[in-house]
């Protein structure tokens, strides 16, 4: 879980995503005080949204924002690293993630965004730039 409008300053937002990814994330049970010490925690901080061409997707750097009407869904580039998808897999997958088509995409009313990450995990600082 996390945001990716920008509503306040970084501490505050980081502190109320870790909140909600915790104890409200519809995928997982809440989680409970004896977990904590074995989590792992990273934050990838987004750069701008931008438009994004189909054709320049790049899997592993860039992530991307699928909207139309009501649907929406953001996938983080470091998901086409793990699953190992070309950019046009990751773009049909974002769709689906958004409860749409595959092939979504191609219509002129989805708005296609892209953006990269800085990812912070435990003990350190990286960017994904495969």
């Amino acid at each position: 879980m996390g945001q990716v409008e920008d509503l306040g300053p970084v501490a505050e937002v980081v502190a109320r995503v870790a909140i909600n990814a915790a104890l409200h994330d519809p995928r997982f049970p809440p989680l409970v005080t004896e977990e904590i010490a074995n989590l792992d925690i990273e934050l990838s901080v987004l750069s701008l949204l931008e438009p994004i061409a189909p054709d320049s997707i790049v899997a592993g750097h860039h992530g991307l924002v699928v909207a139309r009407d009501r649907c929406r869904a953001v996938l983080l580039p470091q998901v086409a690293l793990e699953k190992g998808w070309s950019g046009r897999k990751f773009l049909e997958e974002t769709c689906e993630k958004a409860g749409l088509a595959p092939g979504a995409w191609r219509d002129p009313a989805t708005q296609i965004l892209g953006f990269t990450v800085d990812v912070f995990p435990e003990g350190g600082v990286r960017t994904i730039t495969n």
